[in-house]
């Protein structure tokens, strides 16, 4: 773990992806993150595998659970009750940070809204993450990211092909949750630094369509442009540059070009290719002709690459100094040179003892590589946080015999 953030205290009343993600990301720069969690049986995302919604993994592992709490303690608290209300408000006294996720309507039911916050601790940072922002008539509306950023925010759309018949793509898990997540933390950061300077403590509000709508901006801004959503710029045989675009292997692999300057690649690209001919073709020899002929070029490529494996082209065009790349799934990022040598996907361990390899935040400092250990069970810090927070084993007791707390 980082300690850029070593001394920062964040108390945590979330659940899912979207806003906890933030707070691992946090506990990887070495924050201290309590992870309050409803007495009865948690996180909810602790039971995907229990309702068959997940796959337990090897050794029994939830990721969904371990991707966005790794690195927190966990207390299970009763918020319904007067007794769970006043550990929460005993945590924040000495916090630094509060986020949180719940609707408006919860909160204020909960007593955790902004001023009651604010009122046993007022140089708090008070964070929350929603589906749909805090100003609008949906404010108090739920917006898991499937909802609120792969549909309405347009991603969905975006990212579906016009062939496509079956409405829009699938999103593949948590897509706009761990970038929220990461969103979140960029905001706490900021908020901090802020009142290291100023002494004023924010409100800081991160959501899922704004994200998407930041994520679609070039689209998003020229819609409204042109008056109209923004439409494919090119049919791929009428690319304008053939040296940027997905090119098929002859084991049916894609390599992606991205030489976005294509003239200046053009000769270097022809010859580590072994096409020195294409540089002195008169119909690819200068740029306008190069654009003119474009279609011939893309198809004389397409045969190009369907003349060897994947293998041989990640060989064959290392010495490009050109933009270019396999293309990967998933499975193939944790034999990524690259990946590896970054330390990008370490290994983890679960409280169960069990090891599996989980990415961490993108972000480093100093070159350190984190390896943050696995998300805490279901209260297993309970005594512990009260413990640290003064409570006196008898007080602890007694909120445990009220059912306030696990």
């Amino acid at each position: 773990m980082n300690d850029v953030m070593s001394g920062v205290k964040v108390v945590e009343v979330a659940a899912w992806t979207f806003v906890p993600a933030a707070g691992a990301v946090l506990a990887e720069w070495g924050a201290e993150v309590i992870k309050v969690e409803p007495r009865e049986g948690g996180d909810p995302q602790r039971g995907l595998i229990t309702m068959g919604l997940v796959p337990a993994g090897r050794g029994g592992v939830n990721y969904m659970i371990e991707m966005p709490n790794r690195g927190k303690k966990s207390i299970g608290v009763d918020l319904k009750t007067p007794g769970g209300r006043e550990v929460v408000l005993s945590l924040v006294e000495t916090a630094d940070v509060f986020l949180t996720n719940y609707l408006p309507s919860a909160r204020r039911k909960f007593g955790i809204d902004v001023e009651d916050i604010r009122k046993v601790n007022p140089d708090i940072i008070y964070v929350r993450g929603s589906g749909h922002g805090t100003q609008g008539p949906d404010a108090d509306k739920p917006g898991y990211d499937g909802v609120s950023y792969w549909s309405r925010g347009g991603i969905g759309s975006a990212l579906t092909p016009a062939s496509y018949t079956d409405g829009i793509v699938a999103q593949r898990p948590a897509f706009g949750d761990v970038m929220g997540g990461m969103t979140i933390a960029g905001g706490i950061a900021a908020a901090l630094f802020k009142r290291a300077r100023t002494g004023k403590p924010s409100v800081v509000d991160v959501s899922l369509l704004g994200l998407a709508a930041w994520n679609l901006s070039p689209d998003v801004t020229s819609s409204a442009l042109y008056d109209k959503p923004p439409i494919p710029t090119f049919d791929r045989s009428q690319a304008p540059n053939p040296l940027v675009g997905n090119y098929k292997t002859s084991d049916g692999r894609y390599i992606t070009l991205m030489m976005l300057q294509g003239d200046r690649f053009f000769a270097e690209f022809c010859t580590v290719i072994g096409r020195e001919d294409l540089v002195t073709d008169e119909r690819y020899a200068e740029p306008m002709n190069r654009f003119n002929n474009r279609s011939e070029l893309i198809k004389t490529l397409d045969e190009e690459f369907a003349s060897k494996t994947f293998a041989e082209w990640i060989e064959t065009l290392k010495p490009l100094s050109g933009a270019w790349g396999p293309v990967q799934n998933a499975y193939d990022l944790h034999t990524d040179p690259d990946v590896v040598a970054n330390g990008y996907i370490p290994m983890v361990t679960s409280m169960s003892g069990a090891q599996f390899a989980m990415p961490v935040n993108p972000v480093q400092f100093d070159e350190e590589h984190v390896v943050p250990p696995g998300a805490p069970e279901h209260g297993q810090h309970t005594e512990e946080i009260l413990l640290e927070a003064g409570f006196e084993w008898e007080q602890i007791a007694a909120y445990k015999e009220q059912g306030a707390i696990l």
